[in-house]
């Protein structure tokens, strides 16, 4: 007879398992490095492989990420991107964005495939081409996600999938009980998105939670 802690047990191996099902190899964990350095969020391995599975499914040639860290998602997307896909970042922080850098010229990522942009995002995202990105991932400020979210269904073309990192907030929006305002802002960006007549979105659990939602 299995029980609940049985259980409980099982989805937690379950969990670590799909985390590493996909390696990182010495580019990935570098950038790791640097980001626990520099206190900024690096998606967990397992959220990097399904950003780059969806990249390569979409065949996107153009994403915009919002919160550069030190590349960890970025260097994902990329791999899943054709040769030719060109990555938009942005960052308020530049001495994040220069250890992204670092990160990408030792993956052998060639220059042209990146553009980073310095600023924050508020300031940034209005200034891109609406309808006009395949993929735009969201991984930074969780109390800007409704801002961020709103502007990238509005760059994206049809088709185009919006992710949002962090979807599960450290394991407190599926908490009735956090009432905090991050997780509760966490937690109305995805009954938005579930309730968008523009999208289809699902929600899962990799790393902390990526909330995919594709534009109708």
């Amino acid at each position: 007879m299995t029980t609940d802690v049985d259980a409980r047990s099982g989805r937690t191996a379950a969990w670590a398992y799909s985390e590493s099902f996909v390696p990182e190899d010495e580019a990935l964990l570098r950038a790791r490095e640097r980001a626990a350095e520099l206190g900024c969020h690096a998606a967990s391995p397992g959220t990097g492989a399904l950003l780059q599975v969806v990249a390569a499914a979409l065949g996107a040639r153009a994403v915009v990420e919002v919160g550069t860290g030190t590349g960890v998602a970025a260097l994902w997307l990329l791999r899943g991107m054709p040769a030719d896909g060109v990555l938009t970042t942005i960052d308020a922080e530049l001495e994040h964005q220069r250890a992204a850098k670092r990160g990408f010229a030792e993956a052998g990522i060639a220059p042209a495939r990146t553009r980073t942009i310095p600023g924050r995002p508020a300031d940034v995202l209005p200034r891109l081409t609406d309808g006009a990105y395949d993929l735009v991932l969201v991984g930074a400020e969780p109390h800007s996600y409704p801002e961020y979210v709103e502007a990238g269904l509005r760059l994206l073309r049809p088709g185009g999938v919006l992710a949002v990192d962090g979807a599960l907030h450290g394991g407190r929006v599926p908490d009735p009980a956090r009432r905090d305002e991050v997780t509760t802002v966490v937690r109305d960006v995805g009954r938005s998105l579930r309730s968008d007549d523009r999208v289809l979105s699902a929600l899962a659990p990799s790393g902390d939670g990526l909330l995919l939602a594709v534009r109708r």
